[in-house]
């Protein structure tokens, strides 16, 4: 079962989502997302596996949100995708993917979902 997960490992729901994913029996592909940012398109790609728009996938307490005015309701969804590229720390995480399913872990029992 080839599975990745978009992981930090300062996050404490980042964490706990490898765990889970590890009990199972799954050693998932690891991406660290803050060191290795996603492109456009593989952002896009996730975005619709979560079948979510960009703008829930934002954490909207980072500064970078702020400063940036993503609150701002006018802006497209390729502005907010380029915006999360620029600074992933803007995407919620983890996020656990499996083929054509994606999950966030929030809470991390919501990702065994899509095992």
């Amino acid at each position: 079962m080839d599975v990745t997960i978009y992981h930090n490992p300062r996050c404490s729901k980042s964490r706990q989502t490898l765990q889970l994913l590890q009990e199972q029996g799954i050693e998932p592909t690891i991406r660290l997302y803050l060191e290795d940012s996603p492109s456009v398109k593989e952002l896009k790609e996730v975005i619709s596996k979560l079948d979510i728009s960009p703008r829930e996938l934002l954490r909207k307490g980072e500064d970078a949100y702020k400063e940036n005015q993503l609150s701002n309701k006018e802006l497209s969804d390729s502005t907010l995708i380029k915006a999360m590229v620029e600074f992933p720390k803007l995407i919620e995480r983890p996020i656990v993917i499996k083929g054509d399913q994606a999950k966030l872990g929030r809470p991390p029992e919501q990702v065994l979902e899509i095992l």
